[in-house]
């Protein structure tokens, strides 16, 4: 039986994807040339604005700092023996000095800067490059709050601190606030490229919650979740977590929100009347997506989904609003999370909002609005002291609970998309879910 499922899988048509997936060469080609503006554009004002003009970043091969794996050329997929990398802001020449104390250049933009042959100790030619622009102030990677930017082993702390002349040790300074800000600041092109990585991740989802994979009766939620990462896999792409796909359904009760994380039953099969619920982002051109979207399996006597279901959903997108009409420039994550969990709940709604930033990682740096345990604010940590930047992007990661009658219990609606804050405020990247998918697609009805 299994067989015969995958056999008539394989041949059934797929729904096209809307965007063109790149070729490895022309993906290494936009990553170089998007790191090329980032290193040249970006990364001026940021230190600028940080007020940090040397910037170390430390890292040993299989070792990476987080912050590293950002910066390393197409062609680099790890850091390489002790990889050292400089940047030195010259405010007054309007410069800045990209420097690898490592036996190669990194890409195009950084060159190396230690000949061994003329010093062999990799330590004292750092110490040298630092003498002769003596900055102000040396930021360093290392952070109690934000883990992104806490790349710096204690080894290399270790090492740098001996080796760096006392006169600079007063300069050493956290460079958190510049981490975070290189990790989470999308440039314009980056945006243009963001939509298209959503809009891939929406067809993708449209596939697999069609009839052309689930087979009500037949196909189970564990299969759909493989289809997924299959498809993928074969699309030449990557995942930066394996796909869930979930049910909810009339005779089951809600039980506790960790369910969605870690509770979890496998293998469950689908079964007309479903309430279908999946959590699935892609890595590609070094970005990532993070959706969770709904779909309803239609009963043979159904052409369209219940009531009940359609205003569920469009209390979910309620709740979307509050959220995103809060994200003011300069607040921060427990901020927006209080008052938009007030104005939802005044409203008559059961929020749930846990939205993290997007980006470079899938649960990037940037402040935190909410996390599913910590509905109060996230203390001590980003959501407390770290404000909402703009050009930056937000999985907009939240539920609601609602009662259904006709099911005789409560249902959570789930829901999660890219959104972009920008100069004019908040928009989604590739808009979000507004109408349930439905399984198998209604077909257009013939006439007389």
């Amino acid at each position: 039986m299994r067989k015969t499922i995958q056999l008539i899988l394989l041949v059934l048509p797929t729904i096209m994807l809307s965007q063109q997936i790149l070729p490895e060469v022309e993906r290494a080609r936009v990553v170089d040339e998007i790191l090329e503006e980032r290193f040249n554009h970006l990364l001026p004002e940021l230190m600028d604005s940080t007020g940090i003009d040397m910037w170390i970043v430390i890292s040993r091969e299989y070792n990476e700092d987080p912050v590293i794996r950002t910066m390393l050329p197409a062609t680099w997929l790890n850091a390489r023996r002790r990889t050292i990398l400089l940047f030195y802001r010259n405010t007054a020449t309007n410069t800045i000095d990209k420097l690898a104390v490592a036996r190669y250049d990194v890409g195009k933009s950084i060159r190396s800067a230690w000949d061994k042959e003329k010093e062999p100790d990799q330590w004292k030619r750092l110490m040298q490059l630092i003498e002769e622009r003596n900055p102000k102030k040396i930021g360093l990677n290392f952070s109690k709050d934000h883990n992104i930017a806490d790349g710096l082993d204690k080894t290399d702390y270790d090492e740098f601190m001996a080796n760096l002349p006392k006169k600079f040790h007063s300069k050493v300074v956290s460079a958190e606030q510049l981490a975070v800000r290189w990790i989470e600041t999308r440039t314009p092109r980056e945006m243009v490229i963001y939509n298209q990585l959503v809009d891939i991740t929406h067809d993708i989802i449209a596939e697999a919650f069609s009839e052309k994979v689930i087979t009500p009766g037949i196909t189970t939620t564990t299969e759909v979740e493989w289809w997924m990462r299959q498809k993928v896999t074969d699309l030449g792409l990557e995942t930066w977590f394996h796909p869930t796909v979930d049910i909810q359904r009339t005779s089951e009760e809600l039980v506790s929100h960790l369910y969605s994380f870690s509770g979890r039953p496998d293998n469950m099969v689908i079964q007309p009347g479903d309430l279908l619920h999946c959590d699935f982002g892609i890595t590609y051109l070094r970005l990532n997506t993070d959706c969770q979207e709904l779909a309803y399996v239609l009963k043979p006597e159904e052409k369209e989904a219940p009531s009940f279901l359609v205003n569920a959903l469009k209390d979910g997108n309620r709740v979307q609003d509050f959220l995103t009409q809060n994200m003011v420039e300069g607040k921060v994550g427990n901020a927006i999370l209080a008052k938009a969990l007030q104005e939802a709940k005044d409203a008559g709604l059961r929020p749930s909002i846990y939205t993290h930033p997007l980006g470079t990682y899938g649960h990037s740096a940037g402040t935190t609005i909410g996390m599913w345990d910590a509905q109060g604010g996230v203390m001590k940590d980003d959501g407390e002291n770290y404000p909402l930047n703009p050009n930056t992007v937000y999985a907009i990661e939240l539920n609601t609970t609602v009662h259904i009658p006709e099911w005789k219990r409560d249902i959570r609606i789930m829901l999660e998309e890219a959104g972009f804050f920008g100069e004019d405020g908040f928009r989604y990247v590739n808009g979000r879910q507004s109408e349930l998918l439905l399984i198998p697609r209604p077909k257009p009805q013939l006439g007389n």
